[in-house]
């Protein structure tokens, strides 16, 4: 039986040397925010979310202590380390709010 000779084609040392580098290895990775962080905003949102919740009845009786300490834990944190609004930011605030 005759064997046939397979035409493997192997790069040759000119060709690797002539190819265009891609950058990835030797490129600084670029650092890309962690999807999971929670930023101010999203304590924020958590907030209106528990605060909505809580007005269309959502938790049961006993399970509303526990909601308000953590409402309550949350709003103190972000009372805290959000950045002061000027005083006619707070005043249109509520007005927007009790608009919807």
């Amino acid at each position: 039986m005759a064997t046939k000779k397979r035409n493997l084609k192997k790069p040759s040392a000119k060709a690797t040397q002539s190819a265009p580098a891609t950058g990835t290895a030797t490129a600084q990775p670029q650092a890309q925010p962690d999807p999971t962080a929670l930023s101010i905003g999203d304590l924020k949102n958590l907030s209106t979310i528990l605060d909505v919740a809580s007005t269309r009845g959502a938790f049961k009786a006993n399970e509303m202590a526990g909601v308000g300490f953590l409402y309550n834990k949350l709003q103190a944190f972000l009372a805290k380390v959000a950045p002061e609004q000027p005083e006619g930011a707070k005043a249109e605030a509520p007005a927007t709010a009790e608009g919807k």
